[in-house]
């Protein structure tokens, strides 16, 4: 790395929800930037010093965009909430495999000094979430394997991938298992949406007072992280002495009919739930235990769902009431967890 110049570091996936606000972090903290997805950000412009529209399903593409840095922050992915996870097994575990084992190889021929891989919390089994009391999911807790088809099983994977590139080539790889993160200048309609989101339109978009409709009877159970405490813990890890797999999430547990009822706090409507038992709701409880994070970092995300809801559901609520009237009438589209 220049001793004089600035370092280096791609972000892949910064098209994306999570990866248009690290580009911004990572400016921030002194960085040069390149940004690297198949679309450029939807709602505002990249902050990146440069920014390649790539496939990163092609060694070459990936070749192409890792030449010349000092840290990957490999975020690109196929995913979605839990309606798409779990009725695009195959799409979702080829595309997804594809892009990591090639942005491994890449980084590897072209000498990149770190890379961070972003994995799931869907790596853990499903037996040890089966109720919404749930016990904190543990980094070991991931072996026995049975984790989320598709998207959990190829997260799962690619985990083992960074290891094995460790351990046989000596590429310094760092891996983060994200619990649900949420906040403003994410997907919130379409499909791909994750539960805070997909709640934050439907309240939005309900009348005063009105209804929405949850997937399942509301009492599953996560934990979920703001976006400035997720890129915040993202660069901690890269730059951490630590290279096996660790959470990146809040322990704050709550319900999905806990999580309805803060965002009709924020919006100050007067809203009912309904639920649809027949829609998928994914694990029965899920939360992320903490302690290697602490142990790690001496640091964990601080900001309550509470606090972060309120500027999440405002910008929501700001987007929605930009659509036509037509399409803010559009009220149907259920809610679940991931």
């Amino acid at each position: 790395m220049s001793k004089t110049l600035k370092p280096w570091a791609l972000v892949t996936g910064a098209g994306g929800f999570i990866g248009h606000h690290l580009v911004s972090y990572l400016k921030t903290a002194g960085y040069r930037v390149r940004g690297v997805d198949i679309k450029r950000p939807e709602y505002g412009g990249t902050d990146a010093d440069e920014f390649m529209m790539l496939d990163l399903r092609e060694l070459e593409n990936c070749r192409i965009c890792t030449t010349g840095m000092d840290f990957v922050y490999h975020l690109a992915a196929d995913m979605g909430g839990i309606g798409y996870i779990t009725a695009s097994h195959a799409g979702i575990a080829r595309n997804n495999s594809l892009m990591n084992l090639h942005m491994l190889e890449a980084a590897r021929h072209n000498d990149v000094e770190r890379l961070l891989f972003s994995s799931s919390a869907c790596v853990y089994p499903h037996g040890l979430q089966t109720s919404p009391d749930v016990t904190p999911l543990r980094e070991e807790d991931a072996f026995p394997a049975e984790p989320e088809e598709g998207y959990g099983l190829e997260k799962l994977y690619a985990e083992k991938l960074c290891q094995y590139y460790t351990e046989d080539y000596g590429l310094c790889t760092r891996v983060v298992r994200f619990h649900n993160v949420y906040g403003p200048l994410g997907t919130y309609d379409g499909g791909r949406e994750k539960a805070p989101a997909a709640m934050c339109r439907k309240v939005a978009c309900a009348p005063d007072p009105g209804m929405i409709e949850v997937w399942g009877d509301g009492k599953q159970t996560r934990s979920f992280m703001y976006i400035d405490d997720c890129v915040e813990g993202i660069h901690r890890i890269m730059r951490s002495d630590y290279g096996r797999p660790l959470n990146l999430g809040t322990d704050e547990l709550v319900t999905v009919d806990e999580l309805a009822e803060i965002v009709i706090g924020a919006s100050e409507k007067k809203i009912a739930i309904v639920h649809d038992l027949s829609k998928p709701q994914g694990v029965r409880g899920r939360n992320s235990d903490n302690t290697r994070l602490r142990e790690v970092l001496r640091w964990e995300p601080r900001m309550t769902l509470r606090e972060g809801i309120v500027p999440t559901y405002h910008w929501i609520a700001a987007q929605t009431a930009a659509m036509a009237p037509v399409e803010k009438s559009l009220s149907g589209a259920a809610v679940a967890a991931e």
